[in-house]
């Protein structure tokens, strides 16, 4: 049986999702994020040494990053489900967008989280000016300009294709919804690229994503 060690509003919550997807069983072994720092709980390091989510186990087999457990399950229980053919243009495309998510996307969505939050965070009242000073040039000089840069690349290519991958919704897609969904959240991603927004209305409207949500709990990036 797969089970799913599940972080409360993670990337843990697309691992659901492709599972849902895929119409495997699988059990939820739930961890909640500390509410004052929100960070995963010490427990997870029992299950993989990072302490991070999402983690699977699948018999004797434990395998943590999203992006290898979701070409785990794709490989050995997709029976050519929600992926082009090894081979084909598609496939690459597919590839390329699987691995996009987090090696491209994703930092500067953290970097800015990072540094909103050092902008709020407790401190000595003659160090706040300067930090807020540091963290705004930061944001100013090489977040933002990043988080645009990809923004409107995401936008353009939707205009190409239907899914990311091509005409068919794929589990790339899937890997990209945490990204998106953490872009409108905190990066300002609005009605300004209708395209990423339609796109997003699109995947809510799965049942197999309604089916995750149900399961998973609250997910507090899906506004």
């Amino acid at each position: 049986m797969i089970v799913v060690h599940h972080l409360n509003n993670s990337r843990s919550q697309r691992v659901l999702w492709l599972l849902e997807e895929l119409g495997l069983d699988y059990e939820i072994k739930r961890y909640e994020r500390d509410p004052k720092t929100m960070l995963a709980p010490p427990s997870l390091r029992a299950i993989h040494p990072l302490g991070k989510s999402p983690v699977i186990t699948d018999g004797d087999l434990t395998l943590a990053e999203s992006g290898a457990i979701i070409e785990y399950l794709i490989e050995r229980y997709g029976q050519g489900k929600l992926s082009p053919a090894p081979g084909t243009p598609a496939y690459l495309r597919y590839r390329y967008w699987l691995h996009y998510a987090e090696g491209s996307l994703m930092s500067p969505l953290l970097l800015k989280l990072v540094f909103d939050k050092i902008e709020r965070s407790p401190m000595p009242f003659f160090a706040k000016p300067i930090a807020k000073a540091i963290s705004g040039k930061t944001k100013a000089a090489f977040i933002s300009p990043n988080i645009t840069t990809h923004l409107d690349y995401l936008e353009s290519e939707l205009g190409k294709s239907t899914w990311f991958a091509g005409e068919e919704f794929s589990a790339a897609d899937i890997q990209l919804s945490f990204p998106i969904e953490a872009a409108t959240a905190r990066a300002g991603l609005d009605a300004s690229r209708p395209k990423l927004m339609d796109y997003l209305k699109r995947i809510h409207a799965r049942p197999a994503y309604k089916k995750a949500i149900e399961r998973g709990g609250e997910y507090g990036l899906m506004d």
